[in-house]
């Protein structure tokens, strides 16, 4: 396939145009799911191919995919994303001021400890199903699932500046989710929660150790259903990574995509509140907060040596002492606010086009434990695991609710509450941060499911948190 993207490669080069990658991909994926205790799904889908061909021609970017392998298809497919790029050079009323990048030439292939691609599925399933079976014990769970997706990809992308990368990565999704009844109302809790995925291959699902915390949210979906609700206005609440990771996501993450800012994204995922002219003086969040975009670090979904325009993977760090100082960036857009390219480009696949992702976004740790942090919370709840959360097309005005939370009293655990829920002005919230647990807390949370662009797609992506504390929260509709 090396010598494929080459050849697309240099026919785009007698074709006139100033700047041209293309990219390869080819996909690999099984789901399994357990309802009940007993199997209900298992699939495979493997060698998913995909070609993409991007060029700037006159100031205008062009972009073509097909999934076809075929010689003549994939001239079609040249011809395409150049005949893009000369139609809609007619239409622009500036042109893409294109900055050049330093060349890549790398490998990168990801080594699982167990390639499940590679395994006995006997194995695999016979693992999952004790799991699931013991989910059925207790007459008071009504409803269980597992649910595991494990996701390999081969990458390759070249472009006319001389960057050539091939990559290849694991990612792994495990879930499970029971759900507690007692003939008057439902509770359910689910394992890791909502930002479940990990880079990794099988060894992650034996990491999280799901049989051991099988027992534990079962105990925890029955406790919910007589556990009493947040009865205060306002309280200090210590958000547990799981959940932080996606309060991060929505009002941090997806509100720093500069696309949003220039309108490039709006109908189908949202704008944001953001304006180029706070960039260096806006007090997004407390003085303790740093946020930065790292596609380097290895130990998150979001790592590349390049992004799928051909931007070194770099960190950048967006919010620091919390004034926001950066965004997420392409080629095309940093230059409109003074900014270098971010390497924040990505599509899903290699006919997908690129966008404006997330890669690993993280909120940078603080100091000390979260049993520390606990024992500092003179009055307030320990919350986790996300159930519900809507949030503005402006990334600005939200409202979550988790699954369990604990009530803390003069620095110590003293009940659990159901359904905790929250509701923030998104600079607000983060300027009453006030304590963020240090690096023994902190960790890569992660999801498959970050869909944006229309047609959408769906990004594999990590957040790097800690438990962190933020004082004087609203929690009740009636504050």
């Amino acid at each position: 396939m090396k010598k494929l993207v080459y050849d697309i490669l240099n026919k785009t080069k007698t074709l006139g145009v100033t700047f041209a990658d293309v990219r390869y991909t080819s996909t690999d994926d099984e789901t399994i799911f357990f309802e009940k205790g007993s199997l209900k799904h298992y699939g495979r889908n493997l060698d998913a191919e995909a070609i993409g061909v991007r060029v700037l021609i006159d100031g205008c970017w062009g972009f073509a995919g097909t999934d076809i392998m075929k010689t003549v298809e994939i001239d079609k497919t040249i011809k395409k994303a150049i005949e893009n790029a000369r139609q809609g050079a007619k239409f622009r009323t500036r042109k893409v001021d294109y900055i050049p990048q330093k060349s890549v030439q790398t490998s990168y292939f990801f080594q699982p400890e167990e390639d499940p691609f590679l395994m006995d599925n006997q194995t695999k399933l016979n693992y999952l199903q004790n799991i699931s079976q013991n989910m059925t014990t207790v007459p008071k769970i009504v409803y269980s699932y597992i649910y595991n997706i494990y996701y390999r990809q081969y990458k390759i992308y070249a472009n006319t500046e001389g960057t050539f990368v091939d990559t290849l990565v694991y990612d792994v999704l495990p879930s499970m989710y029971v759900l507690a009844n007692n003939g008057k109302e439902s509770m359910c809790r689910t394992y890791p929660g909502h930002m479940n995925g990990r880079r990794g291959g099988f060894e992650v699902v034996r990491a999280i150790e799901m049989e051991k915390n099988t027992a534990i949210i079962m105990e925890e979906a029955i406790k919910l259903l007589d556990a009493p609700r947040i009865e205060e206005e306002k309280a200090d609440i210590i958000i547990g990574g799981g959940h932080l990771a996606l309060q991060l996501h929505e009002s941090v993450g997806h509100a720093t995509e500069a696309d949003r800012i220039f309108g490039k994204e709006i109908s189908y995922a949202g704008k944001t509140f953001i304006k180029p002219n706070m960039l260096g003086n806006f007090k997004y969040g407390s003085p303790i907060v740093n946020i930065y975009s790292d596609s380097t670090d290895t130990r998150g979904m979001g790592f590349h040596p390049v992004d799928d325009e051909g931007t070194p993977g770099k960190r950048a760090d967006l919010i620091k002492n919390g004034i926001l100082l950066d965004q997420q960036t392409s080629r095309e857009i940093a230059p409109l606010l003074g900014l270098q390219p971010s390497s924040n480009m990505l599509a899903s696949y290699a006919d997908d086009i690129p966008l404006v992702r997330m890669t690993n976004f993280c909120l940078a740790p603080g100091k000390g434990s979260l049993a520390d942090l606990i024992a500092d919370t003179e009055n307030g709840y320990l919350i986790d695991h996300t159930k519900t959360w809507s949030i503005d097309d402006n990334r600005n005005n939200f409202q979550f609710t988790t699954e369990i939370g604990w009530k803390i009293k003069n620095g110590a655990i003293t009940g659990i509450v159901k359904e905790p829920t929250y509701f923030g002005i998104t600079p607000q919230f983060w300027n009453a941060c006030d304590r963020i647990c240090g690096e023994e807390e902190w960790e890569m949370q992660g999801t498959f499911h970050c869909g944006k662009g229309e047609p959408g797609q769906t990004m594999h992506l990590s957040h790097g948190v800690a438990p962190a504390r933020f004082r004087d929260i609203v929690v009740n509709i009636k504050a």
